[in-house]
């Protein structure tokens, strides 16, 4: 059973940054995935980024992608999300998610969820 526990959320003004870490642990497999995710109130959950942490593959929604970075610490099982340019629409809770295999495809059902950590961008 994995464990995820994500951490780095907080209250930013517009243009801020920000950055979310998540840990995994009880990993019992080699090959796997984990990414961001992310849901505001009243929407449906969305991908935000993943990284394959067996292979050099990163990927990114629309939305973030320029002003978000993901990254891996593979010896920790730790990714993290640099949140730069926060705008107010970026508010939402953030997950972390993990699950076995190579790459991530935008059909990816995730296994494991992080409980999330809010991320609140005032104008």
């Amino acid at each position: 059973q994995v464990q995820l526990r994500e951490s780095g959320g907080g209250l930013v003004q517009a243009g801020a940054s920000l950055r979310l870490s998540c840990v995994a642990s009880g990993r019992t497999v080699t090959n796997y995935i984990m990414a961001w995710f992310r849901q505001a109130p009243g929407k449906d959950r969305e991908f935000v980024a993943a990284a394959s942490m067996t292979r050099p593959e990163l990927n990114y929604s629309d939305s973030v992608k320029g002003r978000f970075t993901i990254s891996r610490d593979n010896a920790k099982d730790t990714i993290h999300l640099q949140m730069n340019n926060l705008k107010p629409e970026d508010t939402a809770v953030y997950y972390c998610a993990f699950d076995p295999g190579l790459l991530h495809t935008p059909t990816r059902r995730y296994t494991y969820w992080g409980q999330g950590t809010q991320v609140t961008v005032s104008s």
